[in-house]
């Protein structure tokens, strides 16, 4: 799946992690390919034999945006996640590098030591290794795999009906990859789209805005 090949359609602010390059915020020219190693490696170890695909919205920039892997963060990429039960070895298998600028102005001391950390990935990944599960019978995707953004590349937008449109043909794609998994919708918008284009799937609360303990209750439950 090349998305570093890919051109979002959209005419608003749109970041592709896995082929655009910031001066600014990333680390070197080089970020758009450690990110593509990234999920390359995490989808190796992943397809075809998942059994489920977990699907947000988009992607964040404390998350997928440096890490390259949807609601991953760089922190527990890098082993600097304070939960130690948050290994990388986890989520891929390569040697995993930053690709955010730990000297530009706006990080404070904590991110530039160790990373962007996503409240939300904390979460689905304390809440899938609670669980039990093997980690790798798990893929987490976005509905639309891209990061939108407002101001900044340090902010989020909520993903336009077209821009979840538009994500729809990544995820099919990955279903064909992944033909026995089931569907998980992370918040309403995913599960809206999905039910959208009548693609069956499985509902939970999204963890964010006071979400959470709803949502490992969830999870629990659907991966018992």
């Amino acid at each position: 799946m090349a998305l570093k090949d890919c051109k979002p359609s959209s005419s608003l602010k749109v970041y592709n992690p896995w082929r655009d390059f910031d001066g600014i915020y990333d680390i070197g020219k080089e970020a758009p390919e450690i990110r593509c190693k990234h999920l390359e490696n995490y989808l190796r170890h992943r397809v075809p034999g998942a059994k489920y695909i977990f699907v947000a919205e988009a992607v964040g920039f404390q998350g997928g945006h440096f890490s390259g892997i949807a609601m991953t963060s760089e922190r527990i990429l890098l082993g600097h996640h304070k939960n130690k039960k948050l290994q990388p070895s986890l989520v891929i298998s390569c040697n995993t590098k930053r690709t955010s600028n730990p000297g530009h102005i706006s990080i404070n001391k904590t991110q530039s030591k160790m990373g962007y950390n996503e409240p939300t990935a904390t979460i689905v990944w304390e809440s899938i290794i609670d669980s039990k599960r093997n980690p790798f019978d798990v893929i987490l995707w976005n509905m639309y795999p891209f990061h939108p953004y407002q101001t900044g590349l340090l902010t989020n937008r909520t993903p336009s009906d077209a821009e979840l449109r538009e994500g729809i043909k990544y995820l099919n794609i990955l279903r064909g990859l992944v033909q026995n998994a089931e569907i998980v919708a992370i918040g309403l918008k995913s599960h809206q789209t999905l039910t959208h284009f009548g693609i069956k799937h499985y509902s939970v609360r999204h963890p964010a805005n006071g979400g959470a303990s709803e949502y490992r209750q969830q999870i629990a439950d659907l991966l018992k």
